[in-house]
């Protein structure tokens, strides 16, 4: 696909994208790996502009979509393995039947390439990850059977749950990289338009802002016109850009983005309501209260107890 017929799609694939984790779950729940079939679950056009725990390994054998990774974006039509390091920001745009899609994701905490040290190496030595220019491989046939097969290996380890599973699937993971770096087709990427440029800078930032926060480090910016400043748009021109692409507008998404801080932390830690309100923005604790209450409809004891906390 050229460049300009991908240009001329702007970025209308972000818009009215629904969140597909609302609270990032995988913070707090007890797992370090997870190998999924992309044919159990429904594949849903995402975008995913918050910091994550995990790397991500997605295999697709069949299936079309549009792929972006940070600036770059992909058209992907034939079977491919892409590598996605926790801090990009990612979004997939389902083309042609969801029933087409076919292949396997592997998730997998930071925390655990730290405990498997030549897994880590591993990552570091192929560089598949980070920087990106290695993170997209088209798979000739042979490569798309060896890989298949890995990941059914991986699934049935991983369903198992046996004593030496978390041994297996570093292995396993580590044979994909090479798999992968033997078959060497990096896909070239189409830069996106200033457009998604614009977007996505004001997500980084968002990320930088909320990357953090604690009742010494609250966050400093909550304020469309603040954020704008500090990208050099006029507020009205990014309320506007926001809008058109992702169908909500700046307020909305720092709303949506402090009340998801404000989950993690109730859930994460003790801490009191002064202090997780405090470091999400709010001096005063019925204020943050008020907040939660109104966008979430239970107040933050209440949230606090329905996850049995």
């Amino acid at each position: 696909m050229s460049a300009t017929h991908l240009d001329q799609r702007k970025i209308d694939y972000l818009r009215n994208i629904p969140d597909l984790l609302p609270v990032r779950r995988e913070h707090y729940e007890n797992w370090s790996i997870k190998v999924i079939n992309r044919e159990e679950i429904v594949c849903k056009n995402y975008l995913s502009p918050n910091r994550r725990d995990f790397y991500k390994i997605i295999f697709i054998n069949e299936g079309k979509g549009i792929f972006t990774l940070g600036l770059n974006t992909y058209h992907i039509d034939q079977p491919t393995i892409l590598f996605v390091h926790p801090n990009e920001i990612i979004s997939w745009k389902n083309l042609g039947l969801k029933s087409a899609s076919t292949g396997y994701f592997c998730i997998f905490k930071r925390s655990f390439t730290d405990k498997n040290v030549i897994l880590k190496s591993a990552i570091e030595k192929y560089e598949l990850f980070s920087p990106t220019a290695k993170s997209v491989i088209q798979l000739p046939k042979e490569t798309i059977i060896t890989i298949t097969q890995i990941f059914k290996k991986m699934h049935r380890e991983e369903q198992a749950s046996g004593p030496f599973m978390e041994d297996a699937l570093q292995l396993y993971l580590q044979l994909i990289m090479v798999e992968s770096c033997k078959a060497g087709h990096h896909q070239k990427a189409v830069t996106g338009t200033n457009d998604y440029k614009q977007v996505h800078d004001f997500f980084h930032l968002l990320e930088q802002e909320t990357s953090g926060i604690n009742y010494e480090n609250p966050i400093r910016m909550k304020t469309a016109k603040e954020f704008a400043g500090h990208l050099a748009i006029h507020p009205n021109h990014l309320n506007a850009l926001l809008k058109k692409q992702t169908g909500q507008n700046v307020s909305t998404h720092i709303k949506n983005r402090l009340l998801e801080e404000g989950k993690i932390l109730l859930l994460q830690t003790d801490w009191p309501l002064q202090q997780i309100g405090y470091a999400i923005g709010f001096a005063e604790q019925p204020n943050f209260s008020h907040f939660f209450k109104k966008n979430i409809g239970i107040t933050p004891i209440e949230f606090r107890k329905s996850q049995g906390l």
